[in-house]
């Protein structure tokens, strides 16, 4: 079985390593630190760390404050309150002038689990991709992850990273060299491009493996920078195999589904379906319940598979 980490823990980890390297790195949090794993730098770095109460709002700004002031603030909370409660503040405050705040959230998708539709984030990729100046970033595993957070503290201007609650397969190694706004291919095919972000990666991957027994061969692209999107690659992909399925724990709308819908219906049409929660919210349930109960499973995206090589002319 491969080595699993929820992405929450990879960044708790990779936010003490930056911290104990860059004395201008100061975290926020909205009392939630013991689930975003900011605890840990707040372990070691108490007067860097800022735990703001249940004030989504309040520490969105203290953060854009923090950042005109020559800080460079990473702030926390679930990912529903982060891109939800927050997102005036983040609009008028971070992405209007393009203030240097990185909001990594947690808790986002359905795996939330028995929190439910209240707590289960599967708006936010829209609401933040919409934003002009926003990066947004869902890491597929703990390795990208870290690896997220470092190329984040590098860029100047805002950006949005999202981690979840579970822990999921890890995927990469060390060496990988992550990117911001570059996708990698992780697996070829001809036949047809799964393209996938966040938990997703890990079930696009596990279909792709089952499609090749039935002699389909799919191509698996992790797309984990929603925005700026690698168009290249997406398009490069598509002409190859001919048609798209994209899988995010997302609703189908305004996430990586609409990001790869509109590049590809503005630059190479080809048949497209997207995996993902389909205009409802979130409900109550075991994390592995759900993925099945939403249609989140690498059985679903190889019926989907079958479904978009049939339309191809």
């Amino acid at each position: 079985m491969p080595e699993e980490i929820a992405t929450r823990v990879a960044y708790g980890e990779a936010l003490l390593e930056l911290g104990r390297r860059n004395r201008d790195v100061v975290v926020l949090d909205a009392d939630l630190s013991g689930s975003t794993k900011t605890k840990l730098f707040a372990e070691e770095f108490p007067h860097r760390f800022f735990n703001m109460g249940v004030a989504e709002q309040n520490m969105m700004a203290v953060a854009a404050g923090l950042a005109h002031a020559g800080k460079l603030p990473f702030a926390s909370t679930f990912a529903i309150f982060a891109a939800g409660r927050a997102w005036e503040v983040v609009r008028q405050s971070i992405a209007y002038s393009a203030t240097n705040v990185k909001i990594v959230a947690s808790h986002g998708g359905v795996t939330v689990g028995p929190d439910g539709g209240s707590h289960q984030a599967i708006e936010d990729l829209a609401l933040m991709r919409i934003l002009p100046n926003m990066i947004v970033i869902v890491p597929a595993d703990g390795v990208e992850m870290k690896k997220a957070v470092e190329a984040v503290a590098q860029i100047q201007g805002p950006c949005y990273v999202r981690g979840g609650r579970i822990k999921s397969p890890v995927i990469f190694d060390d060496s990988y060299d992550f990117k911001v706004g570059k996708g990698v291919c992780l697996r070829g095919g001809k036949d047809v491009t799964l393209a996938a972000c966040g938990i997703m990666v890990h079930q696009a991957l596990a279909a792709a493996e089952k499609l090749a027994s039935e002699r389909i061969y799919a191509e698996v692209l992790n797309l984990s920078t929603i925005k700026p999107l690698d168009e290249e690659l997406l398009v490069e992909s598509a002409a190859k195999t001919g048609c798209v399925v994209t899988c995010e724990e997302h609703l189908v709308n305004g996430g990586l589904g609409g990001a790869c819908a509109e590049a590809l219906s503005e630059r190479y049409p080809v048949p497209l379906e997207r995996i993902g929660v389909r205009d409802t919210f979130g409900v109550s349930g075991h994390p592995s319940e759900l993925l099945e109960y939403f249609g989140l499973m690498p059985a679903d995206i190889i019926d989907a598979a079958h479904r978009v090589i049939s339309r191809k002319p």
